[in-house]
């Protein structure tokens, strides 16, 4: 523990699932790719308990505040059941949360639902779209300000993703810069200008094993895309169990919060 760079790092990761065992899936891939240890990432399922209860704090404002006292970085993962369209009981509370943070320039790193929540959080445009929804191993591209961002250095030009999803960030937040965009869609991986607030399209935090355990789980909310098991096995089969993003998040924390 004393030679591990975020040794005195405290995360919160933000979740919304109904899913016990994929909550706690998810948990231990944040853990995973970040190197931090069981008792540095604290998790709030937002579906099931108020932003204001679990922090802490009679008040949005002195919520986050005391969020900001006690964490160093905010993740926001994936959503399975759940749409960043949609609003929900408890979608004000997590916009928020996120424009302070980026009033405050504190580091955000959301994958897949929680690169969309960042989105719509900070003036983007976020849509349900089934014709450009993107299952298994893609690739994706980099922009000319992804290549000369500090997070994507040394990526290669293109590589490619683990992914699930329908919805998609149709416009970017008007600070924010594209990083990378894919063969169908843009805005795979953007940055708002100047802030350690990152959101990326693809699963940041998935290998190829925990994306097939999702596809599994969550695959009755697939079956327009995969209708059959022959389609099925083809987006599973795609699947990679190592990519280029693997060390992203670990990057992140050594850039932006370690």
């Amino acid at each position: 523990m004393s030679d591990s760079p975020f040794s005195e790092v405290r995360a919160l990761l933000l979740q919304v699932r109904n899913t016990e065992d994929i909550e706690a899936q998810e948990q231990e891939c944040f853990l995973e790719r970040t190197t931090l240890h069981t008792g540095q990432l604290d998790a709030i399922n937002l579906a099931r308990v108020p932003l204001v209860d679990r922090i802490g704090g009679d008040t949005l404002e002195r919520t986050c505040a005391r969020l900001f006292e006690t964490y160093h970085v905010i993740f926001i993962g994936g959503a399975g059941e759940y749409s960043a369209v949609e609003d929900y009981e408890w979608m004000p509370d997590a916009l928020g949360l996120l424009q302070r943070a980026a009033d405050r320039s504190f580091p955000v790193f959301g994958s897949c639902w929680g690169h969309q929540l960042i989105a719509r959080a900070l003036g983007g445009h976020v849509i349900h779209d089934l014709s450009l929804a993107e299952l298994g191993c893609l690739p994706v591209f980099l922009t000319e300000e992804g290549m000369a961002d500090p997070l994507f250095t040394g990526f290669p030009t293109s590589f490619k993703a683990n992914m699930g999803h329908h919805d998609r960030v149709e416009r970017l937040p008007p600070d924010a810069v594209e990083l990378a965009r894919g063969v169908a869609q843009p805005n795979e991986a953007f940055r708002i200008k100047g802030k350690p607030i990152y959101g990326t399209q693809f699963h940041s935090e998935l290998n190829a094993e925990r994306e097939r355990d999702r596809l599994i789980r969550y695959r009755p909310y697939y079956r327009d895309e995969m209708p059959d098991e022959e389609t099925f096995q083809q987006v599973v089969n795609s699947l990679e169990e190592t990519t280029e993003v693997d060390g992203l998040m670990y990057d992140f924390l050594k850039l932006y919060v370690a």
